[in-house]
């Protein structure tokens, strides 16, 4: 889990975020109440200015405000927070002219004025005082108020001859400073706590496909190339995702070519020791072949020729032979032609995947007329597709070798069944025909070209003893093995092929 990028990714963002709120709450901390009273310095110097605009109008001799400004004064006062007081020195002694006398406290005035006669007739540097901004008609200080236990901003200055003293609360200030810390502190654990869990969805949202990819990679090294990562989005996952796909297909098509690569030099290490003795060998069962039919086709032509027989049906009884016993040569000098270009190497295996089922069914479908000719029953039973890496053409010369052998020695019950039997990584094809078994001194001979059990019951089908050497020699082109086995009530032939994963 540690090592997890979701699991790291998550941690990064955190630590990053609550970085940056420790450094948001440090500084808020930090200059905050500074800020906010350089704002309010500035906001009480603006008051100032706005009480100056509005005696503008006003003369010496115009002692208080009308209506509508003493309104505009009170909205300047409530708006910004700030108490404003002026005084104007009246017969000689400090007359308030806003607020009104009749709306003005007599124990506020009394300490109003004590104020103002502090400011104006004290030393401005004192201890309890600190002077922030000093212009040519107003000066701004910050003091303690022992009286009251409290901090202020005041500003005392002249208008004309007009005394203006301006009063807010600093305590209000550095406690908004205080809870907006507090706050701030507050959303920032929040905020912490709500974005691992939402990293931690959304991290996964990115990884899900990465562990989806390495598990099609671990299928890719077991050579099932069946997985593909499905891309659905243009971004850098999808471009890799697409890349493992691409790269799929090269494998796939690669270790094809590898293993027909690896199967043909094995091959031709085995064949260069076997060439001249295969060649002479073929050159005397050709001849032996070969030398019935032609003797039966050249006795039956001389008979034509010489008119044996004068009546049609003979002729055309002569005529049929020597059709048929064509008929065979030709259909074995096609098999030795194939078993030829097997045993030299000519004829090249191509490794391909494919479904060994629907290539059963389908030579099982071509056989179908002669199964309901001869009454055979024929069994077989898969249905779900079994992929193997084999070429596909000579396999299926394989299976059809094998059920035209079952199809002419099939007795008895009359039943054919096709198994496939998984060993490993390896599947097992058994053709099995009820009937007679085969001698048990004579189940290596079979394989050999034109060895024939009972010679005189393949004459009667058109065997020829090449159909069986095919099959070995399709299997040996595959290095792999077949074979045949005697049971109770008839005989399996078999033969084998690699299995790839699903």
């Amino acid at each position: 889990m540690r090592n997890s990028i979701r699991f790291k990714l998550a941690l990064l963002l955190t630590a990053l975020m609550a970085l940056t709120f420790f450094i948001s709450w440090f500084i808020n901390r930090t200059f905050l109440a500074d800020y906010y009273l350089h704002c309010k310095v500035d906001q009480i110097a603006d008051v100032f200015y706005r009480v100056e605009d509005i005696y503008s109008k006003y003369n010496d001799e115009q002692l208080f405000l009308n209506d509508e400004d003493t309104l505009a004064m009170e909205r300047l006062s409530s708006n910004s927070n700030v108490n404003i007081y002026v005084f104007v020195s009246f017969a000689g002694a400090p007359l308030s002219s806003y607020p009104h006398p009749s709306d003005f406290g007599e124990r506020e005035e009394s300490q109003v004025n004590q104020l103002i006669k502090n400011y104006m007739t004290s030393d401005r540097n004192q201890v309890d005082r600190e002077v922030i901004r000093d212009e040519d008609n107003y000066i701004i200080y910050r003091l303690y108020d022992s009286h009251l236990d409290s901090n202020y901003i005041d500003l005392i200055g002249m208008v004309d001859d007009r005394i203006v003293f301006l009063r807010s609360n600093f305590e209000s200030i550095q406690e908004s400073v205080s809870l907006a810390n507090r706050f701030f502190s507050y959303i920032g654990v929040a905020a912490v706590i709500i974005g691992v869990i939402a990293m931690l969805a959304v991290s996964r949202k990115f990884t899900k496909p990465i562990h989806e990819m390495a598990d099609i990679a671990k299928r890719m090294s077991e050579l099932d190339f069946e997985a593909k990562y499905p891309v659905k989005h243009k971004d850098e996952i999808g471009e890799l995702g697409n890349s493992l796909n691409i790269l799929s297909d090269k494998l796939q098509k690669t270790i094809s070519e590898l293993k027909s690569a690896n199967n043909e030099l094995q091959l031709d290490i085995q064949k260069k020791t076997e060439i001249d003795e295969m060649r002479k060998e073929f050159l005397a069962n050709v001849s032996h072949e070969l030398k019935t039919p032609i003797s039966l086709i050249q006795g039956y032509a001389e008979g034509l020729l010489e008119n044996v027989n004068d009546d049609d049906e003979s002729r055309n009884f002569y005529c049929e032979v020597i059709i048929d016993e064509a008929n065979k040569m030709n259909q074995m000098v096609k098999k030795l032609l194939t078993l030829n270009e097997l045993e030299f190497g000519s004829n090249q295996v191509n490794f391909e995947r494919f479904d060994i089922v629907q290539l059963i069914k389908s030579v099982l479908m071509t056989n179908e007329i002669l199964f309901r000719q001869k009454e055979v029953t024929v069994h077989f039973n898969e249905n779900d597709p079994i992929y193997v890496w084999a070429d596909e053409y000579l396999i299926e010369q394989v299976v059809s070798n094998y059920i035209s052998n079952a199809l002419n020695h099939v007795s008895g019950t009359k039943i054919i069944e096709i198994k496939l039997i998984r060993r490993g990584n390896v599947l097992r094809v058994a053709v099995f025909n009820t009937g007679e078994n085969i001698p048990e001194d004579e189940l290596d001979k079979i394989w050999i070209k034109f060895y024939k059990v009972d010679k005189s019951r393949a004459r009667e089908y058109g065997g020829n003893g090449i159909g069986l050497s095919i099959v070995k020699a399709i299997m040996n082109s595959h290095n792999k093995e077949c074979g045949v086995i005697n049971h109770s009530v008839g005989v399996e032939f078999w033969f084998e092929v690699d299995i790839t994963p699903m």
